[in-house]
């Protein structure tokens, strides 16, 4: 199933004998919190999710977002009305980074069927709602391990071995400058690929063809059995994953990414435009 759906498409099976979960994960890093873009108006039927409270456990060792208690992130789910069988579309407010944290959590928990509105709700054209929904419970139950998911000395070996994208900023990758985290640059052997780099203007993903040339150009074949990726805190770095998977490429997450790499001082960091 492809992992993305157009605002016309989401209309469509909105209206239709069985319509999608709908979860609006708006979110912006260091920006008000999405709750109250939400109450002033989202897709109607849609169940607001917290990206920091219920798409994340709490900062720390792990890492800025790490990854949510299981149970958690179960109960969240199935209060927003996700069963195992539901079909489920997520969507921010445009960037899709959100929306891509929240499919690679469903996904790598079990859960086939989701997929992130392409263009987030800068795309959508129908009319919004204040009305805060109640769904009926889901019976979702998280299964781990559907999508690959690496730890720091996984994507330490890969990045040796085979490919490891950087999702961040160019400047964060060479260690221009650092913004969040303790110290900038970027793991020995990775490769810098921006997720900025996988969308148009319009906040829409490029398509499938123009993906996979990108992914191609930075190394990726059909060879690759898979591909690591990392960000800042393992939500763009879902974004890398999902545009991953539109091109015809396997995507493995580090979700602690650089905010959990930096966390141990021993561990090395390169700085540059260069892999090494």
């Amino acid at each position: 199933m492809k992992p993305i759906i157009s605002a016309s498409e989401c209309v469509s099976e909105s209206a239709g004998p069985r319509p999608p979960v709908l979860l609006d994960v708006r979110w912006q890093l260091g920006g008000p919190h999405g709750r109250s873009d939400y109450e002033a108006g989202h897709i109607p039927g849609a169940v607001f999710v917290d990206l920091e409270a219920e798409l994340a456990g709490p900062a720390g060792d792990g890492g800025r977002h790490p990854l949510p208690d299981l149970e958690e992130f179960g109960a969240v789910m199935r209060r927003a009305g996700v069963g195992r069988d539901s079909s489920v579309i997520v969507y921010d407010g445009g960037q899709s980074w959100a929306a891509a944290r929240a499919w690679w959590l469903l996904r790598w928990t079990g859960h086939r069927d989701v997929r992130v509105l392409d263009g987030g709700l800068a795309a959508w054209t129908g009319e919004l709602s204040k009305e805060i929904p109640a769904p009926a419970e889901g019976d979702f139950v998280p299964a781990p391990g559907a999508l690959p998911l690496l730890d720091a000395d996984g994507t330490a070996a890969l990045a040796r071995s085979g490919l490891v994208l950087d999702a961040r900023a160019a400047e964060r990758y060479r260690g221009d400058v650092e913004p969040i985290d303790r110290v900038g640059g970027h793991i020995p052997g990775a490769v810098s690929a921006p997720t900025g780099e996988n969308v148009g203007e319009d906040g829409r993903f490029l398509p499938a063809e123009r993906l996979a040339g990108r992914f191609s150009g930075l190394g990726a074949s059909e060879d690759t059995a898979e591909v690591g990726v990392y960000c800042g805190s393992g939500v763009s770095g879902a974004h890398q994953v999902l545009a991953l998977e539109l091109a015809g490429f396997t995507g493995a997450l580090y979700a602690g990414s650089w905010s959990h790499w930096t966390r141990d001082e021993s561990r090395p960091i390169a700085t540059g435009p260069d892999p090494q």
